[in-house]
């Protein structure tokens, strides 16, 4: 016996439609999963009935809660490559485009590594920004 759909469920059918769009002459699949070990997989292609091209992407995520990193990658048929390195809730910016980034690591108890950065938004390419290093022992 099937279970009935939520009410967001009723008519997604026809909501794609205009959501997505309807490709005539055109086969689209788009599928996205999760794996166990909390890897995301989302993929999708298109292929034209008419000319015979198709065209195709895949994107993989990662996250490491305990760092905030996220990890992705993506290809395409067209063979270009991306990757992204995401570094979440470690970076403030000012009014004045000054983009403050901080990360401490306790390496054991009563030791701890601190990295930050201080990074001129205005003038990302003319230098003149700033990193610290710090090493904290605690007795």
């Amino acid at each position: 016996m099937c279970n009935t759909p939520t009410y967001c469920d009723l008519g997604k059918a026809a909501k794609d439609v205009f959501n997505k769009g309807y490709g005539f002459g055109m086969v689209k699949i788009d599928l996205r999963t999760k794996s166990c070990s909390g890897v995301e997989f989302s993929t999708s292609g298109h292929a034209y009935t008419d000319t015979g091209k198709a065209s195709g992407n895949l994107e993989t995520k990662y996250k490491v809660c305990d760092y905030g990193l996220t990890f992705t990658q993506k290809w395409n048929t067209d063979n270009t490559l991306g990757t992204e390195v995401s570094w979440e809730n470690k970076a403030k910016v000012n009014n004045a485009s000054l983009i403050g980034l901080g990360y401490t690591q306790t390496l054991r108890a009563g030791v701890k590594l601190t990295l930050s950065a201080l990074i001129d938004g205005k003038n990302f390419n003319a230098g003149g920004h700033k990193v610290g290093l710090g090493f904290e022992l605690e007795a």
